[in-house]
């Protein structure tokens, strides 16, 4: 594997090992189930992905992709995690999903290899997973056309952050598999925002997410303290 490859070894066994249960809606990936939904109808609300070239940076099991072509969009999904590749694989032919293709491939080897492909660009739950985000944003804006939209979503750090997502989401709801995050990995929206200025993406507008632990309900809100989306875009030549 490539010495200068943006990814953490161990992230990508975490993600790996947990493969088989990326499609179970009642196992560790329950969360991604359930925000799936509020996800892919604001990004659709903001643009259709009905008959768009779209990539999914960091697909893992293809939960958002597969939904994505199910919208009409021809999708391609791409991540470094072997295993979890092959479950989203598996899984579009196992539902008949057309228009869905994936690739073991980095983002940034994929923007070398296809600049100013597609029309939507998502990266979601990835950016808080790798060494250096701001490399994966500079490549979802050389991968987007001019004038098209990239979506990430991410997590707050902040002490609110830290007790929701990690302590609470982890170990007191267990809703996700323990040491799925790292606080210093946790990205603040304005460094996110400074990374995408520094691509040359606009931010458009941000979305937060939240949960009650009693209704087990998501929604989504202008609250960006610890689950939050943003929309930007490329701006037309």
């Amino acid at each position: 594997m490539d010495k200068t490859l943006n990814a953490d070894p161990a992230e990508l066994a975490k993600f790996s090992d947990l493969a088989h249960r990326w499609w179970d809606p009642e196992s560790e990936f329950r969360p991604l189930h359930q925000i799936n939904p509020l996800r892919l109808g604001w990004i659709d609300q903001l643009v259709p992905v009905k008959g768009k070239r779209v990539l999914d940076v960091g697909c893992g099991g293809g939960i958002l992709a597969d939904a994505m072509a199910r919208k009409g969009a021809d999708v391609l999904g791409i991540d470094l995690a072997t295993k979890a590749l092959k479950v989203a694989q598996l899984h579009a032919l196992e539902a008949n999903t057309q228009g869905v293709a994936y690739r073991e491939v980095s983002a940034e080897e994929l923007a070398e290899e296809q600049p100013a492909s597609f029309d939507v660009v998502t990266c979601m739950e990835m950016l808080e997973h790798v060494p250096d985000p701001s490399s994966v944003v500079r490549a979802c804006a050389t991968l987007v056309k001019p004038g098209g939209w990239v979506f990430f979503s991410t997590i707050n750090r902040n002490p609110k952050s830290f007790l929701f997502a990690i302590v609470g989401a982890e170990y007191v709801l267990q809703l996700l598999p323990k040491g799925t995050h790292e606080y210093a990995k946790l990205i603040k929206p304005s460094e996110l925002a400074a990374h995408c200025r520094a691509a040359g993406l606009q931010l458009d507008s941000t979305r937060g997410m939240e949960y009650n632990p009693l209704t087990r309900r998501y929604w989504l809100s202008g609250d960006t303290s610890v689950n939050y989306m943003f929309a930007t875009r490329k701006p037309a030549e």
